[in-house]
């Protein structure tokens, strides 16, 4: 795969406490290759806010802004992960965190395939349009 591809927070912070898996595996190689990632504000926010010490947080933050991030209208965003969330309701599917759908919605509307470790995503996957990378 070499296309851009949207990393759920699930990943990068594995990624970032060096957790060996499939998943930081695939990340790294993304990285390694010069393959194209991108973020979007909500993985950009639950990433920073959850880096203890200052040094460590401006290091993480100059990296993960190298990357394009993800653009939309927040009005625009939150109407749309708000449906998603009720859509994939109706269909029996409960998503436990709203960020979830939020991720998703970014990942559905720019078209790129989302690399995760929560269950959630597979949740939403399986009741909308959201490509997930499957490695298995």
């Amino acid at each position: 795969m070499n296309r851009p591809l949207l990393v759920d927070t699930s990943v990068w912070v594995d990624y970032i406490k060096g957790v060996i898996d499939d998943r930081t595996d695939f990340l790294n190689n993304y990285i390694s290759n010069n393959r194209p990632l991108l973020l979007c504000p909500v993985v950009l926010q639950e990433i920073l806010q959850g880096i203890r010490y200052d040094a460590d947080h401006r290091r993480v933050k100059k990296i993960l802004l190298s990357y394009p991030m993800l653009e939309l209208d927040p009005v625009e965003a939150a109407i749309g992960a708000a449906d998603l969330y009720r859509n994939l309701r109706k269909k029996g599917l409960t998503i436990r965190k709203s960020n979830d759908c939020s991720i998703a919605y970014y990942a559905m509307v720019h078209f790129a395939p989302l690399l995760h470790n929560d269950e959630d995503f597979d949740l939403i996957a399986s009741g909308s349009d959201l490509n997930i990378v499957r490695l298995r």
